[in-house]
């Protein structure tokens, strides 16, 4: 049971660099970011992922915005300039992480 939890912590971060990456290219909502996660590996379920989007947006990551879509409400999520800069940084910390976890993998 600890290796789930150990799992879902883990992830957690790759899961909120997902979103912010996609929604620096496109506005995203809830239904495809989880179908594009899931294409990745992730499995998430809508209660999981839209508190994530939710604190995501109160801490200025993300902007989110109701559209009119064949007669329902669909909430939108953009990046926002704080959202862009949390993402560059991460970036450089992906990259960083990325050569050291396969520096010696060639060998």
């Amino acid at each position: 049971m600890e290796k789930v939890r150990l799992d879902r912590d883990l992830f957690s971060g790759l899961i909120r660099l997902h979103i912010l990456y996609h929604a620096s290219k496109e506005k995203i909502f809830g239904l495809w970011i989880i179908e594009e996660l899931r294409r990745h590996g992730y499995e998430l379920s809508p209660g999981t992922l839209y508190p994530i989007l939710h604190r995501m947006e109160k801490k200025g990551y993300l902007k989110s915005e109701e559209e009119l879509v064949k007669g329902k409400i669909r909430r939108l999520y953009g990046i926002t300039p704080s959202g862009n800069v949390v993402l560059s940084e991460a970036k450089n910390k992906v990259k960083e992480l990325f050569g050291e976890l396969f520096e010696n993998e060639d060998s």
